[in-house]
């Protein structure tokens, strides 16, 4: 379903367990922080000793290390940026480790951080850059931008008196631009659509609130469906809220939708796990060379042990979304549909460092409850990176057969289904992508981003009269609408040659994406989703399950 969708940018993987002691994972890092010591041992070695042969006793790896630093800044040709090199050897020392220990430079460090946190000091608006030029796409509710009345469609032509339009201009340059401390300003030249005059604000940035639990409504008559896309610090509130107010409003059942959420928080997971399982079942284990093996069982307090689950995952469910995936399927919970998820077991701990960089290093394993670690194979990083566009092109992704790396890595689950290990979370159900009216002209408009910037620009035209109504209003009105005959001229001027013997499918698949980009535009998540639901397979699979 939505796996081509536009991400839009909010100037707003996996985080650590924090309960695993920092003095446990001293050694395995010692190289990396070698590597940084060595500079200043090499530096204090090298007093008076500019003319003088490299003497040294050293034997050990980190020995090596202070020599090869000393020498390169005696007695190397050019003058070299210590601090530079540092970054560098630390970078690829922690990228030949595996695919997820990273270096985080320190300008860097507060925006990888405020992805998972509850909120970030910014402005308040999603964004996307179309044509070299920053729209407006949603202004958040309850930040700065909202209160001075930016509007959905503006574009921000300047940002602190600078011009921040034309080729080059990137996503995380204008979210740095855009972001800063609380109670700072940032000046914003904005043009908007049938305004004569460039408008200007100075917005006082402030905190901006952020969610994880995308929407959720009544997917049908008791059945609740709710979309987390990450696990952040407050997920779990936010999902409890989703619970009962589906409960309150007659939802007897639910379906979360984990699909292209990358991962995030253990805890978070581990605690929304905790509403569906009996006491002492067995939610997740971890373990590695320093850490000990830790247990997490469901403490019996949930609210929601009994009800019948639908969890939907696909190729990008990754880390704390195989979690929960993982703790139902093999606690026989819940049933997992979808494709098998993407294959990442490993946990991450943060270590900050003196200049406020920091370390993400693996320092853990974790296990699902039957004994499945279900970190795909990272012996080759380059393999790793394209494996999940690999089952695109060995067709994997469509086909309804179930498809393992390796089908003799058996595990039971509670009442003694099979379940495998070694790549990923295979779903119960498997549902092939949805291909039907996909062809060469419709992926070159779709990938282009042809039908969504027609759809942004049709909302510009038509914003006042769309934007009175509601979601049932909306939907009828643009199914009369030409949407795709007009998506596609947009598209011929834009250089794509239309194609003359189009399906009819295929001009139903163009219509049908407008309209959902439109209602996005226009109700937000809440309205999109509803939207699209109704022609996605794996909801439609959900539902059928849950109605028996």
């Amino acid at each position: 379903m939505n796996d081509n969708y536009t991400n839009n940018n909010i100037e707003n993987e996996d985080s650590s367990n924090n309960r695993f002691s920092n003095k446990k994972i001293l050694l395995p890092i010692l190289f990396s922080f070698a590597i940084v010591l060595g500079i200043f041992i090499g530096n204090k070695l090298a007093t008076n000793t500019q003319n003088k042969p490299i003497q040294s006793d050293y034997t050990s790896s980190g020995g090596k290390l202070d020599m090869l630093f000393n020498l390169i800044d005696l007695q190397y040709v050019d003058t070299i940026d210590k601090e530079q090199l540092t970054e560098r050897v630390i970078t690829e020392t922690l990228s030949d480790l595996d695919p997820h220990s990273t270096y985080i430079p320190a300008d860097e460090l507060q925006l990888v951080n405020d992805d998972l946190e509850s909120s970030f000091s910014g402005i308040g608006i999603q964004f996307n850059i179309q044509r070299d030029t920053i729209m407006v796409v949603a202004v958040i509710h309850g930040g700065p931008s909202e209160k001075l009345g930016i509007q959905p469609g503006d574009r921000i032509i300047e940002i602190n008196d600078s011009s921040s339009v034309g080729k080059g201009i990137s996503s995380d340059q204008v979210i740095k631009k855009l972001r800063g401390p609380k109670g700072t300003k940032v000046k914003v030249g904005i043009q908007r659509f049938g305004a004569d005059e460039k408008l200007h604000y100075t917005i006082v940035r402030g905190d901006v609130p952020t969610k994880s639990v995308d929407v959720s409504y009544m997917i049908q008559k008791n059945v609740g469906y709710i979309k987390v896309s990450k696990f952040g610090s407050s997920t779990y509130e936010e999902f409890y809220d989703a619970l009962t107010k589906l409960s309150d409003e007659g939802a007897t059942s639910f379906i979360v939708d984990l699909r292209e959420n990358s991962g995030g928080y253990l805890m978070a997971a581990t605690a929304i796990v905790n509403e569906f399982l009996q006491l002492n079942n067995l939610i997740v284990y971890t373990e590695g060379k320093a850490q000990k093996r830790e247990d997490i069982y469901a403490n019996g307090y949930g609210s929601y042990k009994k009800t019948p689950l639908a969890v939907l995952i696909d190729e990008w469910s990754a880390s704390a979304s195989e979690i929960f995936a993982g703790a139902m399927q093999d606690n026989d919970r819940a049933i997992i549909i979808g494709r098998r998820s993407f294959g990442k077991g490993l946990v991450q701990k943060q270590f900050e460092m003196t200049d406020n960089s920091a370390i993400r290093l693996t320092i853990a394993r974790y296990y699902t409850p039957s004994g499945r670690c279900i970190q795909k194979p990272y012996n080759d990083k380059d393999e790793y990176q394209k494996e999940v566009y690999k089952r695109y092109t060995n067709g994997e992704l469509d086909s309804d057969t179930i498809k393992t790396i390796n089908d003799s890595v058996k595990y039971y689950t509670t009442k003694g289904r099979v379940v495998y290990g070694g790549g990923g979370i295979t779903p119960d159900i498997i549902i092939a992508r949805d291909t039907i009216g996909v062809t060469p002209y419709y992926t070159k408009l779709h990938n282009t981003g042809t039908i969504y910037e027609y759809a942004f620009r049709y909302v510009d035209e038509h914003r006042n009269s769309l934007s009175s109504m509601d979601y049932a209003q909306l939907t009828t009105y643009l199914d009369k609408q030409p949407l795709a005959q007009l998506t596609m001229q947009y598209g011929t001027k834009k250089g794509i040659a239309e194609d003359r013997n189009v399906s009819f499918v295929t001009k139903e698949l163009i219509q049908r994406r407008a309209k959902e980009y439109i209602v996005r535009n226009i109700l937000g998540d809440e309205g999109f989703y509803e939207l699209v639901n109704k022609s996605d397979n794996m909801v439609k699979a959900a539902l059928e399950h849950l109605s028996k």
